[in-house]
């Protein structure tokens, strides 16, 4: 112990050991509705007039389980993020408050909780059939890539981001076996998912510097203005297409999927305001859950859906 001038002594400081909330927050649960589109394949193939056997619950079960381990481990994948830009996120105006940059998580700690949730979700999923752990692996992999390079790479960080959204429902799908999922379907899953990453990093161009993300200083705006336009069209269209193919017709013995068309075209057109006229579109997963009008369209389009099935219309 040393003393200071006045004689007082000074107590070395004892860093607070992380809680279960320091933990949970680390692992951004707020972002695991990404997952969600887990459950995308199972929702569709519970109205597929082709199937021989009819769904049971353990088929949900299944499904659940299967967004479940995806929820693991993207928490993962997340704390290997910031332990790889801890120095950037210090700096950043909102990063900074996370667990890790906040010094409230030690890097050997975060370490060892990225292990368990990489390693644990992995060997959890041996349960679900060997289809879903190839895919889970891949994910892993890819975004293990991503963390160490692809992230600064413009253009390939957000086709990665967009990616992984399609290997969620290709997972939901493998997790049931006898389950295919339309490519139709695939291609609209990754037009969003793009659409939605272009609009994040035109937020991040507008409003943080290149020191945050070193890979926006390659980004143009005026380019992603045109990309924004050119996915948000060819969602719409790959949608429209898909709900009006003949598979899709054959598939849900029903011709009236087109009248869900103008929910997404809805849903596209606000989340386009919210970025141009609110200056939003940093966070996705937060507008998806807090925008009224978006809540709205959703709930609406869930209802359309089910009033189609349910009443063979």
């Amino acid at each position: 112990m040393n003393e200071n001038s006045s004689g007082n002594t000074q107590q070395p400081v004892q860093q607070k050991r992380p809680g279960i909330a320091d933990i949970t927050r680390a692992l951004r649960p707020s972002q695991w509705t990404k997952n969600i589109i887990v459950l995308a394949a199972f929702f569709f193939a519970l109205w597929d007039r082709s199937r021989a056997q009819p769904f049971e619950f353990i088929d949900f079960i299944k499904v659940l389980y299967a967004a479940f381990l995806f929820c693991i481990i993207s928490g993962g994948i997340y704390l290997l993020n910031d332990i790889k830009d801890i120095d950037l996120d210090r700096t950043h105006p909102v990063k900074k408050f996370r667990p890790l940059a906040a010094g409230i998580i030690p890097l050997p700690q975060a370490w060892t909780l990225v292990f368990l949730c990489l390693a644990g979700g992995l060997t959890a999923s041996l349960l679900l059939p060997y289809q879903f752990t190839a895919v889970l692996a891949a994910y892993v992999i890819m975004q293990i890539i991503y963390s160490h390079g692809l992230k600064q790479v413009a253009l390939v960080d957000i086709f990665v981001i967009a990616i992984g959204f399609v290997l969620r429902a290709i997972a939901g799908a493998v997790a049931l076996q006898g389950v295919t999922i339309s490519p139709w379907l695939l291609l609209c899953t990754f037009l969003l998912a793009l659409f939605l990453a272009l609009c994040k990093r035109r937020h991040e161009k507008n409003f943080l510097s290149d020191t945050h993300r070193p890979s926006l200083e390659k980004y143009d705006k005026h380019l992603l203005d045109q990309l924004i336009a050119i996915t948000s069209a060819a969602a719409i269209v790959v949608y429209a297409i898909y709900t009006l193919w003949p598979k899709t017709v054959e598939k849900f013995g029903t011709h009236s999927l087109g009248f869900t068309i103008p929910f997404v075209v809805f849903g596209i057109f606000r989340y386009l305001d919210l970025v141009y006229r609110h200056e939003k579109g940093d966070r996705p997963e937060m507008i998806l859950l807090t925008d009224i009008p978006i809540l709205a369209n959703l709930s609406l389009y869930a209802l359309s859906i089910l009033a189609i099935f349910l009443l063979d219309l």
